[in-house]
Order: C-alpha cells, then structure tokens, then sequence
C-alpha cells in the first residue's frame, strides 16, 4: 500500500531538524543509544571500540562530555563515569578546564580488558583493587615457597632496575617485571596468566600512584621488604609484605580517582 504524499493531503511536509554543526577541533563519533548492560558499561565499549578502530590519532581531542550526553540522550554523569573508565585504563586523559584527549595508541591494549568488563566506574575500579591486592598476596606466598635462585636474581635485579630508574616511565618497566616475575615463580599457571592478562592496567595504575605521592622510595622499600621474605623462604613474611605494599598502593591510586 502506498502511502499519500505530502502534497496529496495538502500538508506541508515538514522540515527536517538541522543537524548539529560538529565543533571544527573534534572528530565525529558515531554511537548508538545504550540498549543493554547500564549505561555507563555500554557508552564505554563504544567509545572503546571508536578508539581501536585506529580513526584516531593520539592528541585527538574527543567530544565535550555536554555534546557525548546529548548525542545520546544520557546525563552528563554518565558521560563523565564512561570517561573516567578509559582514564583509569590509560586509553584517554581529562584535562581539566581544556577537555579529552585520546592519550596514547591503543594497540598495546589488551583484548582481555573488554572481556573481563573492565569499561566500568569508579566502584568497579575499587573491586579490582581488592582483587588484585588478594592475588598477589597469594603469588608472594607461593613464590616464597618455590621460587629458585634464578627467580630470586631476577627479583633482585629488577628491584635494582627500579632504584637506578632514570624516569617514571623506566621504574614503571622494573616495577611490572617484578610482579610478573614473582608471579612465574609461585608456579601456579592461573595466577601467573591472571596478573599477566592485566598487565598493561598494572602500567597505569604504578604510574598513577608514583604520580600521586611524587616519591619512588617508598615503593622500593615496599618491594625490598618482598624480596627479602622471598630469598629468606618465609611465605607468611612474604604474603605480609606483599599485603603491606598491596594496602598502600591500592590507598595511593584510590586517591588518585578521587583527586581526579
């Protein structure tokens, strides 16, 4: 059945809305209105996607979070949750008072990430804290238990790379290897894949920290305490040690987001 026209009903046809001209400094971001998960879950596999589509190069500015919120009919809130989300992972940096920008190449990300549902806000970002913390508290315990000496030399090198660390970005390198070395030596596979499948959140949240107090010492101190319950063998030493450093760097990037 065909439809009548405009001009058969003697109606106006009427005009279409204008689009709204996009600002000349930001590319466009095509997104669908959220349709499952919360909204902020959502908004942030999207944006993700837009951004490991290569589109984008870094230093691009992204949309203002008002033009994101209208585009898609959200609140602001939910915007700024989404984008606070992909801060966390490193994939973005908010600047306050000149906007958002995609902040390195998003290659190195891992594909683990969107499957593990790490796109979420701020209370999710506290549970994978906690988890972490109890994690590597295991790992300190086993590896106390059954690393070799070689492990043990690699610890201690890598805690070495830390203390001569010419910058953050070099100190962030030693400070991940040691953790993922320890992890190797607890001998136990699933440990060792589950700290190695988040691995690039692990660079960003040690930089967050050491940018939070300033200061590396306190995280070395933090790691020679680990070293040496590992080479002693005293896995209850050990587990505390690493506890103690969990504790603390979970408080640092804790205040990180909220300071944000």
């Amino acid at each position: 059945m065909v439809e009548p026209s405009n001009a058969s009903t003697g109606e106006a046809r009427p005009k279409s809305p204008r689009e709204p001209t996009p600002r000349a400094e930001t590319p466009q971001i095509l997104l669908s209105a959220p349709q499952r998960e919360s909204a902020v879950v959502d908004i942030a596999r999207q944006l993700l996607s837009q951004l490991l589509s290569g589109q984008l190069s870094p230093g691009t500015r992204l949309p203002s979070e008002r033009q994101l919120a209208e585009s898609l009919a959200v609140g602001r809130s939910t915007i700024r949750e989404a984008l606070k989300a992909l801060d966390v992972l490193g994939i973005i940096e908010v600047r306050q008072g000149d906007g958002t920008y995609l902040k390195q190449s998003t290659s190195s990300l891992l594909p683990s990430a969107i499957e593990w549902g790490l796109m979420l806000g701020q209370p999710q970002v506290l549970d994978l804290i906690e988890a972490r913390r109890h994690i590597e508290t295991i790992i300190a315990g086993l590896a106390a238990e059954r690393a070799d000496d070689q492990a043990v030399a690699e610890l201690a090198e890598h805690l070495e790379e830390m203390r001569a660390a010419p910058d953050s970005a070099a100190f962030v390198e030693a400070d991940v290897a040691f953790h993922l070395t320890l992890a190797n030596a607890a001998g136990n596979s699933v440990l060792n894949d589950i700290l190695g499948s988040i691995r690039s959140l692990l660079r960003v949240w040690i930089r967050r920290a050491i940018h939070e107090v300033g200061s590396t010492d306190t995280t070395i101190a933090e790691h020679a305490a680990i070293l040496t319950a590992v080479r002693e063998r005293v896995p209850e030493a050990a587990a505390e040690a690493m506890r103690a450093h969990m504790r603390a760097a979970g408080a640092r990037l804790e205040r990180s987001l909220r300071d944000h």
